[in-house]
């Protein structure tokens, strides 16, 4: 934060920054009390325009996320007060206000009951009621609190495709009174894949931002990782539970080495492999042992997170880069891409094969991934085109890829590299 800033901006900036991260849990838990995500969202722009009003002149709360919650909770009892339809509600909402800040009850983590509400928004926001894509849309947005940009740009949409989805998918849960909670056993399986598919978009969305200037959101990580294990206590039969939990602890055992002091990005082959995190590797492997087995006990193949996490231990196997088992890493792609067949597995898979037959052999596969047009948005099809045309000495047509690949991505620190790979290739 610059010195030159006055206090007023300062105040302003930590509203916006703590909106930013407190707006999912803070809508989440308020729906609970109020029981409409629509409610919800207004009350909780309510407590933003209070804290934008009131901390550049009282000063920044020392809990700001805390501030938020009471503000909000505070403008929900004026509005319940107000509207005798919801009168009712009325002696819960001050039961939950009296136990807010409780101590936690024995056996329950500090920070359960904010995770739990979000769990319930995840099961709400997955309801059956939704198509798939709208389940992931939605949740995206109230759980993991992704902009419509953000997710446009993950889904590769427009902007407008995706206000209309999550707008559409609100006015149905409303419509058909879905309620705010976590189903029971008989209920789950028809949510499953949907919650699965958003926990690990949402760690992704913190693993690699689609925008902004930083190369990572850690609170998106830490989001995802902990949305999984609570997954893992909630379904601990389900094999792609933990194959998916596997496969984020395996992510985020990198997560500090992936940028250097001054917050540019570090490919895998030059990260620093002693600030890996030794501790999510090891819950990472004991995962996807747990995965593997109970996929045995049913006599299925393996799904498709418990596939990803393999390649990513394959990856944290090997003490340096030249070590990687490159041809293990291929042929699980190959059984990824037989499985769950896409062009993004395609394309990475590619890149395993260039490790293995050279950038010739890899090139052929993503020429036949780009021929498809199914990626043409896609800025990781270009930089990997570009890497592999640097490769076969083609300097022009790998610049111009790299170029191609910067204009597509949002993210500031991925421009710079990108950029900066087109420089190496200019005459």
């Amino acid at each position: 934060m610059s010195r030159d800033q006055s206090p007023e901006q300062r105040a302003i900036r930590a509203v916006e920054a703590a909106w930013r991260i407190e707006w999912p849990q803070l809508v989440a838990g308020l729906t609970r009390l109020v029981g409409d995500i629509d409610t919800a969202e207004d009350l909780a722009q309510d407590a933003h325009l209070a804290a934008l009003r009131q901390w550049p002149r009282d000063g920044v709360p020392s809990n700001p996320g805390g501030w938020l919650m009471v503000t909000a909770q505070r403008r929900a009892i004026d509005r319940i007060r107000r509207d005798a339809r919801l009168a009712r509600k009325l002696p819960l909402l001050g039961h939950d206000l009296l136990t807010e800040h409780r101590s936690p009850s024995p056996g329950e983590e500090p920070g359960m009951g904010i995770a739990n509400d979000r769990l319930r928004m995840v099961f709400t926001t997955c309801h059956p009621i939704l198509s798939q894509l709208a389940q992931v849309t939605l949740t995206l947005r109230m759980v993991g609190g992704l902009t419509t940009e953000e997710i446009a740009r993950a889904y590769l949409v427009p902007r407008s495709a995706v206000a209309q989805r999550i707008v559409r998918a609100k006015r149905t849960i409303k419509e058909h009174r879905v309620p705010y909670e976590v189903p029971d056993s008989s209920e789950l399986a028809p949510r499953l894949a949907a919650v699965l598919e958003v926990i690990y978009l949402i760690f992704n969305e913190g693993y690699a931002a689609t925008s902004g200037q930083d190369w990572m959101r850690a609170e998106l990580c830490d989001d995802g990782l902990r949305l999984a294990r609570i997954l893992t206590g909630l379904l601990p039969a389900e094999p792609e539970v933990h194959g998916l939990a596997a496969l984020l602890e395996l992510q985020a055992s990198r997560v500090h080495a992936r940028s250097d002091t001054a917050r540019r990005l570090v490919l895998l082959p030059d990260q620093d492999r002693s600030r890996w995190d030794q501790l999510l590797i090891r819950r990472g492997y004991a995962g996807l042992g747990r995965a593997y087995a109970l996929a045995l006990q049913r006599r299925a193949p393996a799904g498709r997170y418990a596939l990803q996490a393999a390649i990513a231990a394959v990856h944290t196997m090997a003490a340096t880069p030249e070590d990687t088992d490159w041809r293990r890493i291929a042929g699980l792609y190959a059984l990824l891409a037989e499985g769950f067949p896409s062009p993004v597995v395609e394309l990475n898979r590619a890149v395993a094969i260039t490790m293995v037959h050279g950038p010739a052999a890899g090139l052929e596969l993503v020429d036949a991934v780009a021929a498809s047009g199914t990626l043409d948005g896609y800025h990781l099809l270009h930089a990997v085109r570009g890497d592999l045309l640097g490769r076969l000495g083609r300097p022009a047509e790998a610049r111009a890829e790299f170029l191609r690949a910067a204009e597509l991505t949002a993210n500031t620190a991925e421009q710079a590299l990108l950029h900066g790979r087109a420089a190496d290739y200019a005459e």
